[in-house]
């Protein structure tokens, strides 16, 4: 395991991690061994689900994207959206695939992700990233069943997202 600071979180007002939680344990199936964490923003926003027909045939709610604004020290720096994609505000950005996960805190929450980055754009902070780290989740799970294909749903969550590189 590997422990990183973190700041508290906060989300939309209603979704909250401990106030005075100094730092977080990540999961083994998150660590990235031989990396360094380059950035940590948190971000705000909501996973998006569609009302879709399942492997047994049946109607259920299946992510679909997430569309979160990414913050530094409470400053809007950036966006993160379906790919998944991260984009900062100098232009960087970068694509990645999950290659590791560990659940939520709670049943409400999304699990935790280690992602290998895929693809970046620009030359800015984003441009050398390896890893992603999704940690901290708090909110966001939509589970079931659903009564209308092509409906959708989205549920507010936050989360850190560690960007690292290798050392």
């Amino acid at each position: 395991m590997r422990v990183i600071p973190t700041l508290s979180l906060l989300l939309l007002g209603a979704l909250s991690i401990p106030a005075g939680a100094a730092e977080t344990t990540i999961p083994d199936a998150l660590v990235a061994a031989g990396e360094k964490p380059v950035l940590t923003l948190h971000a705000e926003g909501a996973q998006v689900y569609e009302c879709k027909i399942d492997k047994d045939g049946k109607l259920a709610w299946t992510f679909r994207e997430p569309i979160a604004t990414l913050f530094d020290g409470g400053k809007t720096v950036g966006r993160h959206y379906a790919g998944p994609n991260w984009e900062h505000q100098d232009g960087s950005g970068v694509t990645g695939r999950v290659v590791g996960t560990a659940i939520g805190a709670t049943e409400a929450d999304i699990p935790w992700l280690k992602l290998a980055a895929t693809a970046h754009k620009g030359s800015g902070i984003l441009a050398d990233i390896t890893t992603v780290q999704r940690i901290n989740t708090a909110g966001g799970k939509l589970e079931g069943a659903c009564e209308t294909a092509g409906q959708f749903r989205s549920v507010a969550y936050a989360a850190d997202y560690v960007f690292l590189k290798k050392e």
